[in-house]
Protein backbone atom coordinates (compact mmCIF):
# COMPACT_ATOMS: atom_id res chain seq x y z
CA UNK A 1 0.00 0.00 0.00
CA UNK A 2 1.34 3.44 -0.88
CA UNK A 3 1.76 6.09 1.78
CA UNK A 4 -1.16 8.52 1.96
CA UNK A 5 -0.67 11.76 0.05
CA UNK A 6 -0.76 14.87 2.19
CA UNK A 7 1.34 17.26 4.22
CA UNK A 8 3.73 14.66 5.62
CA UNK A 9 6.09 12.10 4.15
CA UNK A 10 7.34 10.24 7.23
CA UNK A 11 6.85 9.66 10.96
CA UNK A 12 9.70 9.45 13.46
CA UNK A 13 9.17 7.81 16.85
CA UNK A 14 11.03 8.11 20.11
CA UNK A 15 11.20 4.63 21.68
CA UNK A 16 11.42 4.66 25.48
CA UNK A 17 8.18 5.93 27.01
CA UNK A 18 6.39 5.87 23.66
CA UNK A 19 6.72 2.33 22.31
CA UNK A 20 8.82 0.61 25.01
CA UNK A 21 8.26 0.64 28.75
CA UNK A 22 11.66 1.10 30.46
CA UNK A 23 12.08 1.96 34.13
CA UNK A 24 14.99 1.14 36.49
CA UNK A 25 12.46 0.70 39.28
CA UNK A 26 11.39 -2.63 37.80
CA UNK A 27 14.80 -3.96 38.80
CA UNK A 28 15.55 -1.94 41.92
CA UNK A 29 12.27 -2.71 43.67
CA UNK A 30 13.56 -6.27 43.79
CA UNK A 31 17.01 -5.26 44.97
CA UNK A 32 15.65 -2.97 47.70
CA UNK A 33 13.05 -5.55 48.79
CA UNK A 34 10.22 -3.08 48.38
CA UNK A 35 11.83 -0.24 50.36
CA UNK A 36 10.59 2.53 48.06
CA UNK A 37 12.23 5.38 49.98
CA UNK A 38 15.68 3.75 49.90
CA UNK A 39 15.29 2.89 46.22
CA UNK A 40 14.27 6.42 45.28
CA UNK A 41 17.18 7.86 47.27
CA UNK A 42 19.61 5.54 45.45
CA UNK A 43 18.23 6.51 42.02
CA UNK A 44 18.28 10.21 42.92
CA UNK A 45 21.77 10.26 44.44
CA UNK A 46 23.79 7.38 42.95
CA UNK A 47 22.52 5.87 39.67
CA UNK A 48 20.94 9.14 38.59
CA UNK A 49 19.22 10.06 35.36
CA UNK A 50 22.17 12.31 34.45
CA UNK A 51 24.61 9.44 35.02
CA UNK A 52 22.57 7.12 32.79
CA UNK A 53 22.32 9.78 30.09
CA UNK A 54 26.11 9.80 29.83
CA UNK A 55 25.86 6.22 28.56
CA UNK A 56 23.15 7.35 26.13
CA UNK A 57 25.70 9.90 24.89
CA UNK A 58 28.28 7.21 24.19
CA UNK A 59 30.20 6.61 27.42
CA UNK A 60 31.03 2.93 27.85
CA UNK A 61 29.43 0.96 30.65
CA UNK A 62 32.73 -0.33 32.03
CA UNK A 63 33.91 3.24 32.58
CA UNK A 64 30.56 4.29 34.01
CA UNK A 65 30.34 1.43 36.52
CA UNK A 66 33.97 1.72 37.61
CA UNK A 67 33.81 5.47 38.14
CA UNK A 68 30.57 5.43 40.09
CA UNK A 69 31.60 2.43 42.20
CA UNK A 70 34.80 4.22 43.18
CA UNK A 71 32.75 7.16 44.47
CA UNK A 72 30.14 4.96 46.18
CA UNK A 73 31.94 1.72 47.14
CA UNK A 74 29.22 0.80 49.62
CA UNK A 75 26.78 0.57 46.68
CA UNK A 76 29.10 -1.23 44.24
CA UNK A 77 26.91 -4.36 43.82
CA UNK A 78 23.81 -2.24 43.23
CA UNK A 79 25.67 -0.09 40.70
CA UNK A 80 26.95 -3.16 38.85
CA UNK A 81 23.40 -4.51 38.67
CA UNK A 82 22.38 -1.49 36.58
CA UNK A 83 24.36 -2.98 33.71
CA UNK A 84 24.41 -6.69 34.54
CA UNK A 85 20.63 -6.86 35.01
CA UNK A 86 19.67 -4.03 32.67
CA UNK A 87 17.17 -6.16 30.76
CA UNK A 88 15.05 -6.46 33.92
CA UNK A 89 14.34 -2.72 33.59
CA UNK A 90 12.42 -3.41 30.37
CA UNK A 91 8.74 -3.70 31.15
CA UNK A 92 7.76 -4.68 27.63
CA UNK A 93 6.14 -3.02 24.63
CA UNK A 94 3.48 -0.34 25.10
CA UNK A 95 0.97 -2.33 23.11
CA UNK A 96 -1.54 0.41 22.32
CA UNK A 97 1.23 2.60 20.89
CA UNK A 98 2.68 -0.32 18.93
CA UNK A 99 -0.80 -0.82 17.47
CA UNK A 100 -0.74 2.80 16.22
CA UNK A 101 2.70 2.17 14.75
CA UNK A 102 1.25 -0.89 13.02
CA UNK A 103 -1.57 1.17 11.54
CA UNK A 104 0.91 3.62 10.06
CA UNK A 105 2.92 0.72 8.69
CA UNK A 106 -0.22 -0.78 7.17
CA UNK A 107 -0.88 2.49 5.35
CA UNK A 108 2.63 2.51 3.92
CA UNK A 109 3.88 5.49 5.89
CA UNK A 110 7.71 5.55 6.03
CA UNK A 111 8.75 5.04 9.66
CA UNK A 112 11.95 5.98 11.49
CA UNK A 113 13.09 6.16 15.10
CA UNK A 114 15.33 8.52 17.06
CA UNK A 115 16.26 7.33 20.53
CA UNK A 116 18.49 8.26 23.43
CA UNK A 117 19.90 4.82 24.20
CA UNK A 118 23.27 3.25 25.01
CA UNK A 119 24.82 1.52 22.02
CA UNK A 120 25.77 -1.36 24.33
CA UNK A 121 22.24 -2.10 25.53
CA UNK A 122 20.29 -1.28 22.38
CA UNK A 123 21.00 -4.71 20.82
CA UNK A 124 19.00 -6.22 23.71
CA UNK A 125 15.96 -4.22 22.61
CA UNK A 126 16.50 -5.24 18.98
CA UNK A 127 16.44 -8.90 19.96
CA UNK A 128 13.41 -8.51 22.19
CA UNK A 129 11.06 -6.29 20.17
CA UNK A 130 10.23 -7.47 16.66
CA UNK A 131 8.45 -4.23 15.79
CA UNK A 132 11.79 -2.41 15.72
CA UNK A 133 12.28 -4.13 12.35
CA UNK A 134 9.40 -2.05 11.00
CA UNK A 135 11.53 1.09 10.92
CA UNK A 136 13.33 2.14 7.78
CA UNK A 137 16.15 3.36 10.01
CA UNK A 138 16.93 4.04 13.67
CA UNK A 139 19.29 6.71 14.98
CA UNK A 140 20.71 5.63 18.36
CA UNK A 141 22.32 8.39 20.42
CA UNK A 142 25.02 6.17 21.89
CA UNK A 143 26.29 5.27 18.43
CA UNK A 144 26.36 8.89 17.32
CA UNK A 145 27.68 10.30 20.62
CA UNK A 146 24.92 12.88 20.44
CA UNK A 147 21.78 13.06 22.59
CA UNK A 148 18.41 14.70 22.25
CA UNK A 149 17.58 17.55 22.64
CA UNK A 150 20.81 18.56 20.86
CA UNK A 151 19.61 19.84 17.47
CA UNK A 152 22.62 18.15 15.86
CA UNK A 153 21.11 14.68 16.30
CA UNK A 154 17.82 15.81 14.72
CA UNK A 155 19.75 17.27 11.79
CA UNK A 156 21.68 14.01 11.47
CA UNK A 157 18.39 12.07 11.32
CA UNK A 158 16.96 14.34 8.64
CA UNK A 159 20.12 14.23 6.54
CA UNK A 160 20.70 10.48 6.87
CA UNK A 161 17.21 9.58 5.66
CA UNK A 162 16.73 12.53 3.28
CA UNK A 163 13.76 13.87 5.24
CA UNK A 164 12.40 17.40 4.96
CA UNK A 165 11.75 18.76 8.46
CA UNK A 166 8.46 20.42 7.54
CA UNK A 167 7.16 17.16 6.04
CA UNK A 168 8.20 14.96 8.98
CA UNK A 169 6.15 14.12 12.07
CA UNK A 170 8.13 13.55 15.27
CA UNK A 171 6.69 11.86 18.39
CA UNK A 172 8.33 12.02 21.85
CA UNK A 173 7.23 11.95 25.49
CA UNK A 174 9.93 14.41 26.68
CA UNK A 175 8.85 18.07 26.33
CA UNK A 176 12.42 19.28 25.75
CA UNK A 177 12.77 16.93 22.76
CA UNK A 178 9.41 17.93 21.34
CA UNK A 179 10.40 21.58 21.55
CA UNK A 180 13.79 20.90 19.93
CA UNK A 181 12.09 19.17 16.99
CA UNK A 182 9.61 22.03 16.61
CA UNK A 183 12.40 24.59 16.52
CA UNK A 184 13.85 22.74 13.54
CA UNK A 185 10.53 22.88 11.71
CA UNK A 186 9.30 19.34 12.34
CA UNK A 187 5.67 18.65 13.18
CA UNK A 188 6.26 17.46 16.74
CA UNK A 189 3.65 15.63 18.81
CA UNK A 190 3.97 15.41 22.60
CA UNK A 191 3.14 11.82 23.48
CA UNK A 192 0.78 11.28 26.44
CA UNK A 193 -1.11 8.14 25.51
CA UNK A 194 -1.91 6.09 22.43
CA UNK A 195 -5.46 7.40 22.03
CA UNK A 196 -4.33 11.02 21.87
CA UNK A 197 -1.44 10.08 19.61
CA UNK A 198 -3.80 8.40 17.19
CA UNK A 199 -6.08 11.44 17.21
CA UNK A 200 -3.13 13.72 16.44
CA UNK A 201 -2.09 11.48 13.55
CA UNK A 202 -5.65 11.58 12.22
CA UNK A 203 -5.52 15.38 12.39
CA UNK A 204 -2.26 15.22 10.43
CA UNK A 205 -3.97 13.16 7.73
CA UNK A 206 -1.84 10.07 8.33
CA UNK A 207 -4.56 7.86 9.87
CA UNK A 208 -8.31 7.75 9.46
CA UNK A 209 -10.85 8.42 12.17
CA UNK A 210 -12.46 5.24 13.52
CA UNK A 211 -15.44 4.34 11.36
CA UNK A 212 -14.00 6.05 8.29
CA UNK A 213 -11.39 3.37 7.49
CA UNK A 214 -13.48 1.97 4.68
CA UNK A 215 -14.41 5.34 3.26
Amino acid sequence: MNAPAGRFDAVVFDLGGVLIDWNPRYLYRQLFAGDEAAMERFLAEVCTQDWNERQDAGRGWDEAIAGLSARHPQHAPLIEAYRARWEEMLGGPLQDSVAVLGELRGRGVPLYALTNWSQETFPIALRRFDFLDWFGGIVVSGRERLCKPDPAIFRLLLARFALAAERTVYIDDAPRNVEAARRLGMHAIAFRDAARLRAALCDAGLLRVRGEEGA
